[in-house]
């Protein structure tokens, strides 16, 4: 029925000398669209009994193939909207990538998006510094938050080469492990836990416990000196497995990777937006943040500075900034958030 006001187009032969660039158009107009009506247009089209002449052409055939391939990959941009514990659909790698992928610094010598304020600080992709750190074998590390800017906590990056592997965290400082590529295998209570990309490990303060990586990993970590008082406990998962937890008015996707008890002094949030999605409320509060964005891209503000960000930048948060996302572009923006949770406002 779509088709039948352009039957009388089809019987002319001037037609197939003009199928293929309005192939191209068709497909570049449905791949923001619904893929899967431009599908049926074709196959209506091959079954027209006119057009049997052009079947043989390879070409429509590699059409309906890219849109084939177009609906898988935009059914992997819904990945993380429900529990998902196979979830594929999430690439991190750009959190690694090189320095000098994101900007053209041919010609921009001396510019860089990384800014430096009393109440936030933007390390962006191309202001990272890797250097060995001790406790870490065979791994650098890029520091992005520390006790050195007025942090309650510490946020970097680990590097790791093959057969690298981590000495435990000093004693009373707690620390979390968020795997971002690579397999690491961690050594606890006598047994070995391995764990790839999107999973997560929690060692309490105090513990013994030892991570190592025989092909080497991407790490995100933080750590703090524990606050709570109380008696948190060693634990790991994946991150599409945490359930998700109801967010209104706001319209992201929330998960919380530790338990929400008085033992923990601090939460990884996990969030998710779609493009065009943004923050219903303009946060300002006495916790710290110390962000990390995962996937896609976006406009965060913060204090009276609004500023471009992309996969790979960091964010530090200090108490009381004005703070407010908007992801833009047409991929899903997901990012990582430490947040301090049971601390007294009055201490700090």
């Amino acid at each position: 029925k779509t088709l039948q006001p352009y039957d009388t187009v089809f019987l002319f032969k001037e037609f197939e000398a003009l199928y293929l660039p309005c192939l191209g158009i068709l497909v570049l107009s449905r791949l923001t669209c619904k893929v899967t009506i431009f599908r049926r247009r074709i196959l209506a089209f091959l079954a027209l009994k006119d057009s049997t002449n052009m079947i043989t052409h390879s070409y429509l055939w590699l059409g309906v193939a890219i849109v084939q391939v177009t609906m898988l990959v935009h059914g992997a941009e819904l990945c993380g909207l429900t529990p998902t514990p196979s979830c594929g659909g999430h690439d991190y790698s750009a959190v690694f990538r090189p320095a000098d992928h994101g900007i053209d610094f041919d010609n921009l010598p001396g510019y860089t998006r990384s800014a430096h304020y009393a109440d936030h600080a933007l390390i962006a992709v191309e202001s990272r510094v890797f250097a060995g750190q001790r406790g870490w074998k065979f791994a650098t590390t890029a520091h992005l938050v520390s006790s050195a800017r007025g942090a309650n906590f510490a946020m970097y990056l680990v590097d790791m080469s093959d057969g690298s592997s981590a000495e435990p965290a000093k004693p009373s400082v707690e620390r979390f492990v968020l795997v971002l590529q690579g397999e690491i295998t961690v050594q606890h209570g006598g047994k070995d836990i391995q764990l790839g990309a999107n999973s997560y490990v929690y060692f309490p303060p105090n513990s013994t416990d030892t991570l190592s990586s025989e092909d080497g990993a991407g790490l995100l970590v933080y750590e703090r000196v524990y606050a709570a008082g109380g008696v948190p406990v060693f634990s790991r998962g994946d991150v599409e497995e945490s359930p998700l937890l109801p967010t209104a008015p706001e319209v992201f996707k929330l998960r919380k990777l530790l338990p929400q008890t008085a033992n923990y002094d601090f939460n990884v949030h996990i969030m998710d937006f779609q493009p065009g999605e943004y923050l219903w409320v303009k946060e300002v509060h006495y916790n710290q943040h110390g962000l990390l964005l995962l996937e896609g891209k976006g406009i965060y503000r913060l204090g009276d500075k609004w500023y471009p960000v992309q996969a790979g930048d960091a964010i530090w948060m200090a108490p009381y900034v004005p703070q407010w996302y908007a992801a833009l572009g047409t991929s899903p923006t997901r990012y990582v958030i430490y947040k301090d949770t049971t601390v007294d406002p009055l201490l700090g």
